[in-house]
C-alpha cells in the first residue's frame, strides 16, 4: 500500500487501529515460560524439557509469531564462534598462533573472529564485551599482560560474569590478575637460557634491545637474560638497555640509539624477533656485519628469521602449537575449579648471526 493510500485509509476509518506485533515476550507470556526459555525453545541451540517446548511451539503457531531470521542466525552462530583478541595479527608472532586457533577450530567446526587491538587498552576490553554481547563460546586473548590495574580491573570486570555464564576463556602469555587457563610460554626461562649460551660462546660485553617494560613478555624476557648474566659474573649497565616499539621498526630504532651512544657490545639481544629484524637492518646501514663485528639474537624463532642473512640465533617457541592449546584449554571438559596453566618451553637454536667475539 503507498503513502497516500495509507492516509486515505487513516481518514477513512480513524478509529481503526492495527493489531498490536506479536514479539518473543507475547508468546513467552502465553506458554506461561520466560522469554529466554520461549526463545531456547523456537531457536533450538540448547535443551528444553519437551513438554516446555511444546507449549512454546504451540503458543507461536496459534499467535502467528514470526521469529527475527537475523536474531536466529546470530544466536545459532554464537555458539559456534570463538573470538580471538590480539595485538596485531599482521605482526609474524601472533599470526602463527592465530594460524594454530583457526586450523584448531576447524577440526572442531567452529569459526573464529580475530581482532587486533594494537595495544590499545580501550580497544580490547571492547572487543571482549562484544564477543560477550555475542554470546561468543570462548575468548582468546593472545599477547603479553599489561602492567596496570587500572586495566586489569576493567578486563576482569569483562571476563568475570562472562565466565559464570558459562563462557570460556584462555590466555597465551602471562595475565598475573587473571584467573583463566593460560598458555603460558617460559620467557624468563627461554632468555636465561640464551644468556647462558652466548655466554658460552665467550661474550662478555652485552646489549639488550627491550620493548615498552608494562609488558609482562618484556619484563620476564629482560629479568631472564640478566639474572643468567649476573650469575656468571657479567653485568648488563643500564645505558646499554634500550626501549623501543614491538616492532620491526622500533627494533631498528633502538639499534640506532645504542650505537649512538657509543656502545660497542660484542652481542646484541632484541627480546623479540621482530625487532631484531629491524635491529640487522640498523647494523648494517652503520657498517657493522653480523656476526664478524657484533653477534645478534632474538626470540621466538617466526618462520622468516631462517631465511635472513645470516640466519638468526633465538629461542624458538612453538606458535602454531600454542594456539592450539589455547583452544584446546578453553573447551576441555570438565572445566576445573581452578585455573589450568599450559608452560610451554623455549629452545634456543644457535644459527649464523653469532659467534664467537672477535680478539
Amino acid at each position: 500500500m503507498s503513502e497516500r493510500e495509507r492516509t486515505r485509509q487513516e481518514r477513512l476509518h480513524p478509529h481503526s487501529t492495527a493489531p498490536p506485533p506479536v514479539t518473543l515476550h507475547t508468546v513467552a507470556h502465553a506458554a506461561g515460560v520466560s522469554p529466554a526459555t520461549a526463545s531456547r525453545a523456537l531457536n533450538g541451540t540448547t535443551r528444553v524439557r519437551e513438554e516446555l517446548r511444546g507449549r512454546v511451539l504451540a503458543a507461536a503457531a496459534e499467535l502467528g509469531y514470526i521469529p527475527n531470521a537475523h536474531a536466529q542466525a546470530l544466536a545459532s552462530a554464537s555458539n559456534n564462534t570463538v573470538g580471538v583478541i590480539c595485538h596485531d595479527v599482521s605482526d609474524p608472532y601472533f599470526a602463527a598462533i592465530a594460524s594454530g586457533v583457526m586450523r584448531a577450530a576447524a577440526e572442531r567446526d567452529l569459526l573464529v573472529m580475530l581482532a587486533s587491538t594494537f595495544r590499545d587498552q580501550a580497544r580490547e576490553i571492547a572487543y571482549v564485551s562484544m564477543l560477550r554481547a555475542q554470546r561468543a563460546r570462548a575468548i582468546l586473548l593472545i599477547g603479553s599482560g599489561i602492567e596496570d590495574r587500572a586495566w586489569e580491573r576493567a578486563l576482569d570486570a569483562e571476563l568475570a560474569p562472562y565466565t559464570r555464564a558459562g563462557g570460556r576463556v584462555a590466555v597465551v602469555s602471562r595475565h598475573r590478575s587473571l584467573r583463566v587457563d593460560t598458555v603460558l610460554p617460559e620467557n624468563r626461562e627461554g632468555a636465561a637460557a640464551l644468556a647462558r649460551a652466548l655466554l658460552a660462546l665467550g661474550h662478555r660485553e652485552f646489549a639488550v634491545l627491550t620493548g615498552p617494560p608494562e609488558l609482562t613478555t618484556v619484563a620476564d624476557r629482560l629479568t631472564g637474560f640478566r639474572e643468567a648474566l649476573a650469575a656468571a659474573g657479567v653485568s648488563l649497565p643500564e645505558e646499554r638497555v634500550v626501549q623501543g616499539a614491538f616492532t620491526r621498526d622500533g627494533g631498528h630504532a633502538a639499534a640506532l640509539g645504542l650505537l649512538a651512544r657509543g656502545a660497542r657490545p660484542t652481542c646484541v639481544f632484541a627480546v623479540t624477533d621482530v625487532m631484531a629484524v629491524g635491529a640487522l637492518a640498523a647494523l648494517r646501514e652503520r657498517g657493522l656485519r653480523v656476526p664478524d663485528d657484533v653477534s645478534l639474537a632474538g626470540f621466538d624463532d617466526i618462520p622468516l628469521v631462517r631465511e635472513l642473512t645470516p640466519p638468526l640465533t633465538t629461542v624458538a617457541l612453538p606458535l602454531s602449537r600454542m594456539g592450539g592449546s589455547a583452544i584446546a584449554l578453553a573447551l576441555r571438559e570438565p572445566r576445573a575449579a581452578r585455573s589450568r596453566v599450559e608452560r610451554i618451553p623455549g629452545e634456543v637454536v644457535l644459527r649464523a648471526s653469532t659467534g664467537r667475539p672477535r680478539g
